[in-house]
């Protein structure tokens, strides 16, 4: 895999863990402990492609630590947690995480978790295309409405292209996530339901709601330009 990964979580023992389990993949994994080395600049999270996020952690939680840097970087977060109300996954995907790993969790579905979200940062891209009104720059991953450009996290891109590209058909949550992150087993529709809901609200200040929900079967995508269903 190749990937700079940094692993934050106050127990010791995750964090072995996690190194030899994605140390296996070739990663290069770096593990902090203490994150208040993030927040005073002493670790540095720009430089990483993955970073493995703590929730419940002494002096500073994952939300805290997290909102403090998502508007700096732009690659995947996945927090680990066994905080999985919809309260809080409203929460964590509201400030940015891409993913959730649940604990106790299984080292192979974190290994697979992991990697698929690598493959989609690295998958080649080409070229940019146009539906409706937004300009999708595919090898960029942005989306422009006219000289504006969209800010959105790298889930949240994905599901719009990933519907915009096949506008008009309508894919379940499922289908949805197995795409975006390339990981089918127990796929959580929860997390792309609360991207949806991101999407929406961004796209809502520029009077556009691309996304239709199709009750009982899941979401497609209508013309950008135009207000659509946005339920």
């Amino acid at each position: 895999m190749g990937a700079k990964i940094l692993a934050v979580d106050d127990e010791e023992g995750i964090l072995r863990l996690l190194k030899r389990a994605l140390e296996r993949d070739g990663a290069e994994v770096d593990t902090v402990s203490d994150p208040m080395r993030i927040m005073t600049g002493e670790v540095n999270p720009d430089r990483y492609d993955l970073i493995l996020l703590d929730v419940m952690m002494p002096g500073i939680d994952g939300f805290t630590l997290l909102n403090g840097m998502r508007d700096r970087i732009d690659c995947p977060i996945l927090f680990l947690t066994a905080k999985t109300s919809e309260e809080d996954l409203m929460r964590g995907f509201g400030l940015g995480a891409d993913d959730y790993i649940r604990k106790p969790f299984g080292i192979g579905e974190l290994r697979a978790r992991v990697q698929a979200h690598i493959r989609r940062e690295r998958r080649e891209k080409k070229h940019a295309v146009t539906v409706g009104n937004l300009r999708f720059y595919l090898r960029e991953k942005q989306i422009e409405y006219g000289e504006q450009e969209i800010l959105l996290t790298p889930g949240e891109y994905e599901i719009c292209e990933y519907l915009a590209l096949h506008r008009g058909q309508v894919f379940s949550r499922e289908q949805i996530y197995e795409h975006v992150y390339g990981y089918d087993k127990d796929g959580d529709e929860s997390a792309v339901t609360e991207h949806v809901k991101n999407i929406r609200a961004k796209f809502r200040k520029l009077g556009l709601a691309p996304v239709e929900t199709v009750w009982g079967i899941g979401y497609r995508w209508t013309a950008g330009e135009e207000k659509g269903n946005g339920r």
